[in-house]
């Protein structure tokens, strides 16, 4: 076992759709007990939470991801390794470098 195998989870799972999801737990009592006071009281506290603006999304628009395709690539074990070294998610990071440098040569050729 290397490293990058550490952070992996002991078993995938994978849906087919969000109607495949098993159902999420149910509310427990002390949660259920709340009153209104002091569910207001708690979300005026949390920094997250709060009232969107009107007109927050009025000028939203719906931006599909764009199709990833698995391959295998060979790479310097330099270039891995730095990349590697940056933690979880450093293959999205690789993917990331190389879209900014298409994007960089769309925009200059």
């Amino acid at each position: 076992m290397n490293d990058s195998d550490t952070n992996r989870p002991e078993k995938l799972v994978r849906y087919e759709s969000l109607d495949d999801l098993p159902a999420a737990p149910r509310l427990s009592a002390a949660f259920k007990g709340m009153t209104d006071e002091e569910i207001e009281r708690r979300a005026a506290e949390d920094p997250d939470a709060g009232l969107v603006p009107p007109g927050f999304w009025d000028g939203a628009e719906i931006v599909e991801p764009e199709g990833t395709e698995q391959i295998t690539l060979r790479l310097p074990r330099r270039v891995l390794s730095h990349f590697r070294a940056t933690g979880k998610g450093y293959q999205s990071r690789i993917s990331a470098v190389l879209a900014s440098y298409v994007d960089a040569r769309r925009k200059t050729g």
